[in-house]
């Protein structure tokens, strides 16, 4: 669900948030107020509440900063969970290769092949342009209301299949042809390489992700929804611009997240995107190969490969690789130096008052560069 947020921003009128007083790290990790200071600039740009977690060469810290919960003096959970968006692309790419590792699935296979009559044109587009975004597919989420549009608000507990969202995606023409030729993200792409895995494995996407991701990293605070709407465990409380003007905040928590599916609908914590990346970067998911390929841009030029993202060069001029993810009302950044000595995850709330997109750069920054 990458990028909704620059929409949702244009949209809505400036909002008076006022926030509590920052919620401070653990006291055993208050000496770096360098960090605290930057996550205390992302909130006042323009979120409700945020929290982090950073590890390098002195250890790990975890901080937060704003509010769990608009009205209230609440801390953000240091440990709490949040809807983590097109992070949820880089567990699916994972499970994907580890299927290519087994020989059960090929880069060069085509959507045809594993979903016959599903794409038109589906013999040119190849499980490798799905996960680097050359595929040209139109991205389903165009075609459905964003907010601050009232109907949005009544999608909120449908669920969705992923046949009828690629379905109104494919409705459109491609946004470029032939396959391979450029980038164009969408997120359709994902939805049809979770079908492709369920097809491949018969089972759900969902469940392999669980199967040979969360449980053998234990990443306790990570889960794969489904149509379940609620968080489990601690968690901050997320909004969406309402209104003709988007001038309202709703608490927009608790939804369907079927919208999302395979592109967007994970829930995780600071703690377990940092632990899934030293591991993905660290070789304990994937061999060398396919982890080089995951690092290999699509197209001259772009920074997304199959599924990982790296970030522009840091101030320090180190490549870091990740992802981000924008699931409306939780906006993460995961990312990680390639030897995993330096990571950071952030998590916000957004309350679309201003653009976080500096703040948040220069939190990444003194993270892995500071």
């Amino acid at each position: 669900m990458r990028r909704v947020h620059a929409a949702l921003l244009a949209a809505a009128t400036a909002l008076a948030v006022i926030a509590a007083p920052a919620a401070r790290a653990a006291p055993e990790e208050t000496d770096r107020f360098g960090l605290q200071r930057r996550l205390d600039d992302v909130v006042a740009a323009g979120a409700v509440g945020a929290l982090a977690e950073v590890r390098d060469e002195h250890g790990v810290w975890r901080g937060t900063s704003g509010v769990a919960e608009l009205g209230t003096t609440r801390a953000v959970p240091v440990d709490g969970r949040f809807r983590v968006g097109s992070v949820s692309k880089t567990f699916v790419a994972t499970v994907v290769l580890q299927l290519v590792d087994e020989g059960r699935l090929r880069l060069d296979d085509t959507v045809e092949a594993w979903l016959p009559g599903v794409v038109p044109g589906g013999h040119r587009v190849t499980v490798r342009h799905l996960l680097n975004h050359t595929s040209g597919l139109y991205d389903y989420l165009a075609t459905l209301p964003m907010p601050p549009r009232s109907d949005f608000l009544a999608n909120r507990w449908r669920t969705w299949t992923a046949a009828e969202l690629v379905a109104r995606a494919v409705a459109n023409n491609p946004t470029f042809e032939p396959p391979g030729s450029a980038f164009g993200y969408s997120n359709t792409g994902y939805l049809l390489l979770g079908q492709i895995v369920d097809r491949v494995t018969g089972s759900s996407y969902g469940a392999e992700i669980e199967r040979r991701v969360v449980e053998p990293l234990r990443l306790r605070g990570t889960s794969v929804p489904g149509t379940f709407p609620r968080i489990r465990g601690p968690h901050p409380r997320g909004y969406v611009p309402t209104g003709q003007d988007g001038e309202d905040l709703v608490d927009y928590t608790k939804m369907n997240p079927s919208v999302m599916g395979a592109g967007g609908e994970m829930i995780s914590s600071t703690r377990d995107l940092n632990r899934f990346f030293a591991a993905l970067l660290g070789g304990r998911l994937l061999p060398v190969h396919l982890l080089d390929e995951m690092k290999t841009p699509g197209v001259e030029h772009s920074r997304y490969g199959l599924g990982l993202a790296w970030w522009r060069d840091t101030s320090c001029g180190v490549r870091v690789y990740g992802n981000d993810g924008d699931a409306v009302a939780y906006q993460s950044w995961s990312f990680s130096t390639e030897d995993g000595g330096h990571q950071v995850t952030v998590a916000l709330t957004p309350d679309f008052s201003g653009d976080l997109d500096v703040a948040v750069d220069a939190f990444l920054n003194e993270a892995l560069c500071g």
